[in-house]
């Protein structure tokens, strides 16, 4: 575990010297945190009596009997904004990741790395990590503030144990991580195989596009995030993982990397 940690280091040394990813890391989760927040501050202060009228049924029937119509829309608004929370492990990692092999070329330190004893499984798992760890502790602590938000700006113990059901927080724990990870090494994937670090990002930016969809699917009606769904959606990107996992190592071929990039 030695040589990971030292990759770690390495790569948070060299990583966050480039104030693009420290403004990703820090304001990412803080927007997507006061977003909803906002959302719950005009949600409570409408007063109104009934709101079910502008919610689809299908929501409607999920609101829990002890909430108002103006609670249950109050849930139905904030609940649009929460995918947000599984966008944030998946774009920090890219600005991470993808820099990660192909960045080392354009600064000569690749090589080096590439000769000494270290092993691809090695190599490999310490920039996961270098890229994972970042982006679940900014998802979580986005997270935490949105939660203590909330407590302070709803009024209501009922909507506040509505937003904040075990639902999301498997979501937030559980799911993101595992988005974390397919991110990192769909991104070390592509920087793999690219020459140029903005090629690089631009390519692995694809990965977001699925939670996007999803996202566009919740906001038009088509279908509402569930714990059946968190559950699914969690086997999957498990199942993903492992096979990335796998075509990462497969993919990074030392010898290739070298021979291509002696220029």
């Amino acid at each position: 575990m030695n040589k990971v940690k030292t990759i770690i280091r390495k790569e948070w040394a060299e990583v966050f010297k480039n104030r693009m990813v420290l403004f990703t890391i820090i304001f990412l989760p803080l927007v997507f945190a006061i977003l909803p927040l906002i959302m719950l501050g005009i949600g409570d202060t409408l007063g109104a009596d009934d709101f079910t009228s502008e919610m689809p049924a299908q929501f409607t029937g999920m609101c829990s009997a002890d909430l108002t119509g103006s609670e249950c829309f109050q849930v139905y608004m904030v609940s649009q904004f929460m995918l947000l929370f599984m966008l944030t492990p998946l774009i920090i990692p890219i600005n991470i990741a993808a820099y990660s092999i192909v960045g080392e070329k354009t600064t000569r330190s690749l090589e080096p790395l590439l000769a000494t004893p270290i092993t691809t499984s090695e190599l490999l798992l310490g920039k996961n990590l270098a890229a994972v760890i970042p982006a679940v502790l900014a998802t979580w602590i986005g997270f935490l503030i949105y939660a203590i938000g909330a407590g302070i700006i709803v009024s209501s113990p009922n909507v506040t144990r509505a937003l904040l059901n075990p639902m999301w927080l498997l979501a937030v724990i559980v799911l993101g991580p595992l988005l974390a990870v397919m991110s990192v090494n769909f991104a070390i994937m592509v920087s793999s195989r690219v020459t140029d670090p903005r090629a690089a990002e631009q390519i692995s930016a694809v990965i977001i596009l699925p939670v996007l969809l999803v996202f566009v699917g919740q906001i038009s009606g088509l279908f509402f995030i569930n714990s059946t769904l968190i559950l699914v959606f969690s086997l999957i990107i498990g199942i993903i993982d492992a096979v990335m996992i796998y075509l990462a190592v497969r993919t990074f071929q030392r010898e290739t990397i070298l021979t291509r990039w002696k220029s």
